[in-house]
């Protein structure tokens, strides 16, 4: 399953049955777990540790160093999870020991083409990141979130669950669970409808969700005030409570 014309270094670690292109470079201390293919002429360096069924397609770059400055060549690492599809050109780099030595992808993702995951960020599960979609290091993209095409996160940004980006949006602050951000800077337009809908949301769900947004952006009210009103008339709904942790956790502030 290894082509002749691969290199897969001794100190490497693959299961039996992952396919290997040719033209590859595996390095030492990169673990890749069963029914993962890599494709031609793909280059992971360790310490990286891929588990099942994950798909990398050519020329894409996993598990280089970080060209961050603090970087001093510390054995940090990158976990990719399972079932994910890795299409061309990808860069993933490796955590900082100033952060969490580690940038960690959950399972079920799909990152297109020529897709950029900085230093120490944190991808759940079930998201799309669209073409040329780059996230600066320490960003953290909530589960079932999708990036359209050109979207460029800022450091330390948390992207909720459920959240939706415009093509050639630019983030800088927090972005909630369910809510649709687009424009440079990014501004807050709507929950994410269509997202819910795709994802059997029931009616009720989403008309809370409506409601909740209207307290927090349309009412101009202070964060904390349309926090208070949120969690009086609405903390019984378990999407409206999602959205009420994400926004309790922003440090950055949120998009608005």
């Amino acid at each position: 399953m290894i082509h002749d014309q691969a290199i897969v270094d001794p100190g490497a670690t693959l299961a039996d049955d992952v396919t290997v292109g040719p033209w590859t470079f595996i390095g030492p201390n990169v673990e890749i777990g069963p029914g993962c293919i890599i494709e031609p002429h793909v280059i992971i360096r360790g310490p990286t540790r891929i588990g099942a069924g994950n798909h990398i397609y050519q020329f894409s770059s996993i598990g280089e160093d970080t060209p961050d400055r603090k970087y001093r060549n510390e054995p940090t690492r990158l976990v990719i999870g399972d079932h994910n599809i890795i299409r061309e050109g990808v860069t993933i780099h490796r955590g900082t020991v100033q952060d969490r030595s580690e940038t960690t992808i959950g399972d079920h993702n799909l990152l297109m083409a020529a897709v950029h995951v900085g230093h120490d960020c944190v991808i759940g599960n079930h998201t799309v990141l669209v073409n040329n979609v780059a996230l600066a290091g320490h960003v953290s993209v909530g589960d079932w979130a999708i990036l359209s095409g050109y979207t460029l996160v800022h450091q330390f940004c948390k992207i909720g669950t459920h959240s939706f980006s415009g093509m050639g949006t630019a983030i800088g602050k927090d972005v909630p669970a369910f809510i649709t951000v687009s424009g440079a800077p990014a501004e807050a337009k709507t929950i994410n409808l269509e997202g819910m809908r795709r994802r059997g949301f029931s009616a009720e769900a989403i008309l809370d969700l409506r409601r909740a947004y209207k307290i927090v952006y349309k009412q101009g009210l202070t964060l904390d005030i349309a926090l208070q009103r949120l969690e009086l008339m609405m903390s019984d709904s378990p999407e409206v409570a999602l959205l009420i942790e994400s926004l309790r956790a922003s440090e950055r502030g949120i998009v608005r």
